[in-house]
């Protein structure tokens, strides 16, 4: 039975994306740098709240190393990204790809990007 991945809320994905970009397990102190890094500057206590949040709804586990704690995540960053995608698509494109398709060919793609799009269909990557 697969599980169910659920959308989270803006300042969750923030932290899911700075633990995304490190190797597993990572600390407050590494997430806290990245988000610094992206300009995004949130108190210590912010992230161990939303840290928390996401061990409660199974996006991450938590381990002790000394008295730190460290974070693993549970969902890949390319799961979430599948699952939310296909929640869009059935959303608020009742399932027709050609409303998606249409929808970010109008968002403003570049050239270069519909053409990357086409590549990659074209070689079976998407």
């Amino acid at each position: 039975m697969e599980k169910t991945i659920y959308r989270l809320p803006d300042a969750e994905i923030e932290v899911m994306q700075a633990v995304w970009d490190c190797t597993p397990p990572v600390s407050r102190a590494d997430i806290e740098r990245i988000l610094e890094d992206k300009h995004r500057r949130l108190a210590p206590t912010t992230i161990l709240t939303l840290l928390s949040r996401l061990v409660e709804r199974g996006a991450l586990v938590i381990s002790k190393q000394g008295r730190s704690n460290l974070y693993t995540p549970v969902i890949s960053r390319r799961d979430y990204l599948a699952s939310q995608s296909n929640r869009f698509l059935n959303k608020l494109c009742g399932g027709d790809i050609h409303i998606l398709a249409s929808a970010l060919c109008g968002s403003g793609l570049s050239r270069e990007e519909v053409a990357e799009l086409r590549r990659l269909l074209d070689e079976g990557k998407l």
